[in-house]
């Protein structure tokens, strides 16, 4: 007689059941690594030339006054100067201060440091927001089915990807990537937002109380930081702070203390401090002077909502940015196939077997972390994409009170609020490849798998191919103008020595961007005169 139990019997059936749950996963998780790596390497390739094209950045329209501000006032003259006399960014001021300080070095290594920066910490905030869901607890304290350790290669394609499109798919790329004066404003304060939020994950994770406390602290400061930097950021930034502080609140039962709320609050604090110092700096009341600003009326109104939609229309003609889509959802794909497959291990992944503490699938401890509950998690699932369409609005509103009608056309202002854009994207993306790949998991279904995974994976390779044009020809203009820059300016530099105290400059156009003797008059052209202080002369002219 046999001595096995039915209970035996039952594991067996059941770890059988699961070698055939992981064995219908194999092909696609054999198969989504190398989609991944050939996404990661495509877009790796277009940020690698964009960081390689710093080296042929040459000074163009501001560069030339920052030159020599840094050059004969230094970094705290250059600072008084700005608060003073030109936009109160005391922040964008010292930072340019320190990049100048050894002539155009800086700004050509800028773009591969923002660059490297923006990849490690989007893969960084990527993989924090996976543990931070795995370890999470539905309400029924059923395991969340992530994976213990998220799969590196679509988390690095979904990071390499995003910021190949936020550089490359807009309308500006030099100003974005390689003009210093427009990536101190605009881009880099959305690498250290991204940096500081990092930061407050890391604080939270560790649980010391001297970690959150000097988090919150680092946040007030980064705030004020940020807002004597650049006012679109600090716009989109408050909007998102407010939004995730009221919604971190202890009595909403989605947090157990007021961690989140604080820190929130804290860098709403910081930005508005900041951007007060900002506005009401004799420089910033200087340059509101020279543009005196009527009550908007109803008309104006109109026209800033027409200019928001033209914002959005020229952002959704560029098909490119569905890749963040696509790239996410072979992320969802990835995790759902991982998740199978330790889920097949043993019977306890399944949940069906609470009573072993030790597996996969025990419950976890109510006190943990847990998910909101479900209205506000539907709340916070919906929320981000109209506050990114208000926060593009507050922008265009701004935009349009400081540069009027073509404000809305400055696209290097556009990054505060399109990477985060693109995040959400993603993190769409992801959920629904995640939802789609436990759907797909199971045996018998092999043909839907390799559909899903040809779509995502064509969509997204397409997405970074899309790209490849813009990178020439940003690689064409910026190496061409620099080789002509280079001969003219060694020209310049003999007939100075020569003593000339009058010297023709040819324009050097590109990315869109102001260059010396653009004005009708001399006394009005400001790039002329800062071009002529540059090389320590009276004047220049066209030859």
């Amino acid at each position: 007689m046999s001595r096995t139990t039915l209970s035996e019997r039952g594991d067996a059936r059941m770890a059988d059941d699961g070698g055939q749950h992981t064995g219908a996963t194999d092909g696609l998780r054999r198969a989504l690594p190398w989609v991944a790596l050939a996404v990661a390497a495509g877009a790796g390739a277009l940020l690698a030339v964009g960081a390689f094209l710093g080296l042929y950045v040459r000074p163009t329209s501001d560069d030339w006054c920052a030159l020599w501000k840094a050059r004969d006032m230094g970094v705290l003259g250059i600072t008084a100067d700005f608060y003073q006399t030109q936009n109160g960014r005391v922040t964008n001021a010292f930072l340019t201060g320190l990049l100048y300080s050894d002539g155009m070095r800086g700004p050509k290594l800028l773009p591969a440091l923002l660059v490297v920066a923006l990849v490690t910490g989007l893969f960084l905030l990527g993989r924090a927001a996976l543990r931070s869901l795995r370890d999470a607890s539905r309400p029924d304290g059923e395991p969340s089915g992530l994976p213990a350790r998220p799969p590196a290669l679509p988390l690095v394609a979904a990071s390499v990807l995003l910021s190949a499109l936020l550089f490359f798919a807009g309308t500006r790329s030099y100003q974005v990537l390689l003009w210093a004066p427009a990536t101190i404003s605009h881009t880099l304060p959305s690498v250290i937002g991204l940096w500081a939020v990092l930061g407050a994950v890391r604080a939270a994770r560790s649980g010391l109380r001297w970690a959150r406390t000097a988090a919150v602290g680092s946040a007030l400061v980064i705030g004020a930081v940020l807002g004597m930097l650049s006012e679109p950021f600090t716009l989109v930034a408050g909007l998102f702070a407010v939004a995730v502080g009221v919604l971190c609140l202890p009595r909403l039962g989605w947090t157990r203390d007021r961690y989140v709320s604080t820190w929130c609050a804290a860098a709403c604090l910081g930005l508005v401090g900041g951007l007060t110092l900002l506005y009401t700096s004799p420089g910033a009341r200087w340059r509101r002077a020279q543009n005196p600003q009527e009550p908007m009326s109803a008309a104006q109104i109109g026209e800033t909502f027409h200019d928001w939609w033209r914002l959005w229309q020229t952002i959704g003609g560029q098909w490119a940015y569905l890749g963040a889509l696509a790239v996410g959802a072979l992320l969802g794909l990835a995790l759902a196939a991982t998740g199978a497959r330790g889920e097949g291990r043993t019977p306890t992944a399944t949940g069906a077997r609470g009573d072993n503490p030790t597996g996969t699938g025990a419950r976890r401890d109510s006190s943990g972390p847990g998910l909101p509950p479900r209205a506000l998690f539907r709340t916070a699932v919906l929320l981000p994409l109209p506050l990114i369409a208000l926060a593009a609005l507050a922008v265009v509103l701004g935009l349009r009170s400081g540069y009027g009608d073509v404000g809305w056309t400055y696209g290097r202002t556009w990054t505060s609020f399109l990477l985060p854009l693109l995040v959400v994207l993603c993190a769409y993306g992801a959920w629904g490849g995640h939802l789609l790949g436990r759907r797909l998991v199971a045996p018998g279904r092999t043909a839907g798998r390799a559909a899903a995974l040809v779509a995502a994976g064509a969509v997204a390779l397409g997405s970074a191919a899309a790209l490849v044009q813009p990178v020439y020809a940003l690689t064409t203009e910026t190496v061409v103008r620099a080789v002509a820059w280079d001969r003219q300016n060694a020209r310049i530099r003999q007939e100075v020595a020569a003593g000339s105290r009058d010297v023709a400059y040819e324009p050097l156009l590109i990315g869109g961007l102001t260059e010396p003797l653009f004005a009708s008059t001399y006394k009005r052209d400001w790039a002329a005169q800062c071009t002529a202080t540059y090389y320590g002369v009276d004047r220049i002219h066209r030859p």
